[in-house]
C-alpha cells in the first residue's frame, strides 16, 4: 500500500488512548512509507494523525470540502489539499487515491465513510482492505450489530470478512497487508447455495 486514507474524528474524544492510538497509527505509516489521504482538518484525531506525520517528513494529502475550508479547521501545514464542492465529492476523490481504508474512532462522519467503503467492496466496485483499529473496544457494538446483521440474513458471511479488524496498530496493519480480497465467484456461489 502507498496511501491509505484514515477516517476520523474532529474531536480527541474523552479518553487519551485514542490520540495515543492515532499518533501510534501514524509512526506505523511513516515507518511503511504509506502517505495518508484523510479530511484536510487540524483538529481532533484528523489533526493528531496529520502532525504525526508531517513532523515525520511523510506524505499527507487533505481532502476538505469548500464549506469546511475555514481557518480554524483546515490544516494550514498541509501541503497538498485538495479542496471539493461536497461531502460525497470528497469520499470519491479520496478513493482514487488510496489503496486502503483505515477507520479510527469518530462520530457520524467517520462511520458514513466507513460503511460506504465496506459498501464499495461488497459491490466490486472496489477491492481495497478495510480496517477497523478497535482501540479500547470503541467498536465492539457495532462489531456485534454486524454479526447480528449476519445471523438475520442482511450481511452474508463473505461481506462480513470484508472489514479487518485488529486490536493494535501493529495487528491491524500486519492483517491488511496480508489482506486477499475475496472474489465474485465467492460471492455469487456463497448466496446461491
Amino acid at each position: 500500500m502507498k496511501r491509505i486514507a484514515v477516517f476520523c474524528g474532529s474531536s480527541l474524544g474523552f479518553n487519551p488512548v485514542y490520540k495515543q492510538a492515532t499518533i501510534d497509527l501514524g509512526n506505523a505509516m511513516v515507518k511503511q512509507n504509506i502517505g495518508l489521504v484523510y479530511g484536510g482538518g487540524k483538529i481532533g484525531m484528523m489533526g493528531a494523525i496529520a502532525d504525526t506525520i508531517l513532523e515525520k517528513k511523510g506524505e499527507v494529502i487533505g481532502v476538505i470540502p469548500k464549506l469546511l475550508e475555514k481557518e480554524e479547521v483546515v490544516h494550514a501545514n498541509v501541503e497538498e489539499m485538495i479542496v471539493c464542492k461536497k461531502m460525497s465529492e470528497r469520499k470519491v476523490i479520496m478513493s482514487k487515491l488510496i489503496d486502503g481504508y483505515i477507520t479510527l474512532p469518530g462520530g457520524f462522519g467517520t462511520m458514513d465513510e466507513l460503511f460506504e467503503a465496506l459498501t464499495l467492496n461488497q459491490l466490486f466496485i472496489e477491492q481495497k482492505p478495510v480496517g477497523l483499529l478497535n482501540i479500547n473496544g470503541f467498536f465492539d457494538a457495532i462489531l456485534t450489530q454486524i454479526d447480528k446483521m449476519v445471523e438475520e440474513g442482511y450481511v452474508n458471511e463473505i461481506n462480513k470478512k470484508l472489514l479487518i479488524v485488529g486490536d493494535s496498530v501493529d495487528d491491524l496493519m500486519e492483517k491488511m497487508n496480508q489482506y486477499l480480497p475475496p472474489k465474485i465467484t465467492q460471492v455469487i456461489n456463497k448466496v446461491v447455495h
